[in-house]
C-alpha cells in the first residue's frame, strides 16, 4: 500500500508529461507552478514572532517613515506608495535607481493624519501639505487625470499635480530636471507575476510598488546580515534600506526561515470576551534586490559594492532570480483591516516551492 505522503507528488510526477510540450510553448506555466504550490505547502513549525515595526513610503522612492498602526487595504498600508514621480513629459516613472537623491525627498503626516507633509533636504524646514486622502473634488480642481502613466512595463493612469499645488516646482528644482507628481488614478493595476490571479486565485491590485502590495522582512534576517558585514569592516546598515513596511522581529537563532512562508497571520486579543483581530497574507514571492541597498537613506551616497557582494555571495537562494540575492517576503492581504507594532505574527503555512516570476 502507498503511504498517504508520496500521494502529492506521484500526482505531480503523472501530470508532468502532459505539460510539457505546452511548457516549451511557454503555455501552463502557471499551471505548473500551482501544481508546485499545492504539493509541498505544509503546516509550519516556526515560532510565533511579533510586528516590531511599520513603515510607509508614500511616494514611490522616496523617504518614508514610521508608524505604531496602519490601515491594510488591499493594495497594501494606508498611503504606501499611493504616489510617484514622473518626468514631465513622458510620464515615465522615477526611481532611485536613476537618481538616488530621491530618497532626499522627505514625506510626513500631520498630527490630524490629514495632510501628507512634503518636503526635500534643501528645504529648509518649509513643507507643502496635501491631502493624505484626497477627495473626488480636491482632485478635480487641482489634478489633470492622464492615462499615459508608466510604471515598468505597465501604463495605467494617475493624477498628475498641477503647476498650482507646488509639489511639482519643489520637486524639479530639487532634482534638477522637470518632474511631476501623480497619484494613482480609479483604474486597478493588476499584479502580474507570482500575483497573477491564475497562481493567486483571485484578481488583487496595487498602486505603485514594483509589484506587489507588502513586503514584510526580518529584524533577525537583517541582523545577521549585519554581523557580515562588520566581520569584515564594514558599516551595519538599517533595515531601511530594502523599504519594507512590516518588520517582524524573527527568531536570531534562525534567520532567513522567511524564505519559506507560504501564510502567515497577525493578530491581536480584543477586549476580554471579544475573541481576536487578525489578517492573513499569502506570500506570493521573495523579493530580489537590486543595488537600491547600497543607497544611505539619509546621505543618499550610494556605497560601491556593499551590502550587495556580500548578499551576491549567500542570498542567490530563489531559481527564478539567478542573478540577484534575496531580502524580505512579497505579500497580498487576504483582507483589509488594522495592523499594529505589537502584533502577533505567525506563520501557518510553508513551502518550499517559491520561485520568483517576473511582475514587470
Amino acid at each position: 500500500m502507498i503511504p498517504l505522503i508520496y500521494i502529492p507528488f506521484l500526482f505531480l510526477l503523472a501530470v508532468i508529461p502532459f505539460l510539457l510540450p505546452s511548457l516549451r510553448n511557454n503555455q501552463s506555466t502557471s499551471t505548473l507552478f500551482r501544481l508546485l504550490h499545492l504539493t509541498k505547502q505544509q503546516p509550519s513549525s516556526q515560532k510565533p514572532s511579533e510586528i516590531v515595526s511599520l513603515r510607509v513610503y508614500p511616494i514611490k522612492s522616496c523617504r518614508g517613515f514610521e508608524v505604531t498602526h496602519s490601515k491594510l487595504r488591499m493594495t497594501g498600508l494606508d498611503l504606501d506608495r499611493r504616489w510617484m514621480i514622473v518626468d514631465s513629459e513622458t510620464h515615465t516613472f522615477l526611481t532611485i535607481r536613476q537618481n538616488s537623491d530621491m530618497t532626499r525627498i522627505r514625506t510626513g503626516i500631520s498630527d490630524d493624519g490629514e495632510s501628507l507633509l512634503l518636503s526635500t533636504a534643501e528645504s529648509k524646514g518649509e513643507k507643502i501639505a496635501v491631502p493624505a486622502h484626497p477627495t473626488p473634488e480636491w482632485l478635480a480642481q487641482n489634478t489633470t487625470l492622464a492615462s499615459d502613466i508608466k510604471i515598468w512595463d505597465t501604463v495605467t493612469d494617475g493624477y498628475v499635480y498641477n503647476a498650482s499645488v507646488g509639489v511639482n516646482q519643489l520637486f524639479s528644482s530639487f532634482l534638477k530636471r522637470d518632474v511631476v507628481l501623480v497619484y494613482k488614478g480609479p483604474t486597478p493595476r493588476i499584479l502580474k507575476g507570482n500575483g497573477d490571479p491564475k497562481l493567486l486565485g483571485r484578481v488583487q491590485s496595487t498602486n505603485f510598488p514594483d509589484v506587489h502590495p507588502v513586503l514584510i522582512a526580518s529584524q533577525a534576517s537583517i541582523d545577521e546580515l549585519n554581523s557580515r558585514l562588520t566581520g569584515t569592516g564594514h558599516e551595519a546598515i538599517t533595515i531601511e534600506r530594502f523599504r519594507p513596511n512590516i518588520i517582524i522581529r524573527g527568531d536570531r537563532e534562525r534567520p532567513w526561515v522567511e524564505d519559506w512562508w507560504k501564510t502567515v497571520r497577525v493578530s491581536t486579543l480584543l477586549a476580554e470576551g471579544y475573541g481576536e483581530s487578525s489578517v492573513t497574507f499569502d506570500i506570493v514571492a521573495r523579493c530580489g534586490r537590486c543595488q537600491v541597498p547600497n543607497v544611505d537613506p539619509v546621505t543618499a551616497e550610494k556605497h560601491r559594492t556593499q551590502p550587495w557582494d556580500t548578499m551576491m555571495k549567500y542570498r542567490r537562494v530563489d531559481e527564478g532570480l539567478k542573478y540577484k540575492p534575496c531580502f524580505g517576503m512579497l505579500g497580498a492581504p487576504r483582507a483589509e483591516g488594522e495592523v499594529r507594532v505589537g502584533m502577533k505574527f505567525e506563520v501557518l503555512e510553508e513551502t518550499k516551492a517559491h520561485r520568483y516570476i517576473k511582475g514587470f
